[in-house]
């Protein structure tokens, strides 16, 4: 039976958010890091591995209960590519893909994490996916397990940003008919323009729902 697992990278300082840790960030009434995890375990991955560095105790906390496997990366101060590398040593299962999830992604729902699965076990070429919205590259991101090895000994340099970059040949992008795949949390401004656009959604729904309660 054909699989994908993930590595969610949770070790970021989030220093462009000023000095609030992001992934404590409410989102829609729950911590960022704990509605991403969420996310993320409502959908048809395998096994999930949260990688976690900066506070790492305070987003053990987030998440705790949760099925998931929690890893410390010590290193996370000297890059993504550290956190990645904590996560992928860390998987205990073999699969068919590896998911790389960033933590600051709020729109992203079950069924966009199930829409990448299935394009990238049903692809026809390539061994890296990556979703493109309007032209902007967006994440995450899915690579073969194969590459798993490589990495981890230093022959493929496949952090989120460079693995692209660097590895064109291998890559197969898939455009998607929405903006949660680009969304994320960065700055205050960030987190402004989100709970707008949760707020709006949240009037939406109420308007649709009274409307057809007026209907019955």
């Amino acid at each position: 039976m054909s699989s994908v697992s993930a590595v969610l990278l949770a070790a970021g300082e989030s220093r462009r958010m000023g000095t609030t840790n992001k992934l404590c960030l409410a989102v829609d009434g729950m911590p960022l890091l704990r509605r991403t995890t969420q996310t993320l375990l409502a959908s048809r991955l395998e096994e999930i591995v949260v990688v976690l560095g900066h506070q790492a105790e305070t987003a053990r906390s987030l998440i705790e209960g949760l099925p998931v496997s929690m890893v410390v990366n010590e290193k996370y101060r000297e890059g993504q590519m550290t956190s990645v590398h904590r996560g992928l040593e860390s998987l205990s299962k073999a699969s068919d893909g590896v998911m790389i999830c960033l933590s600051d992604q709020p729109l992203l729902q079950p069924e966009d994490i199930n829409h990448l699965v299935d394009a990238f076990l049903s692809r026809s070429s390539g061994s890296i996916l990556v979703p493109t919205y309007q032209g902007r590259r967006g994440n995450p991101i899915v690579f073969d397990y194969k590459h798993r090895e490589a990495i981890l000994n230093g022959d493929r340099n496949l952090g989120c940003k460079r693995l692209i970059e660097k590895n064109l040949d291998l890559v197969t992008t898939i455009e998607v008919d929405s903006d949660h795949f680009v969304v994320d949390l960065d700055t205050p401004e960030d987190y402004l323009a989100l709970q707008q656009v949760i707020s709006h959604k949240i009037s939406t729904e109420i308007v649709t729902r009274t409307g057809e309660e007026g209907k019955q």
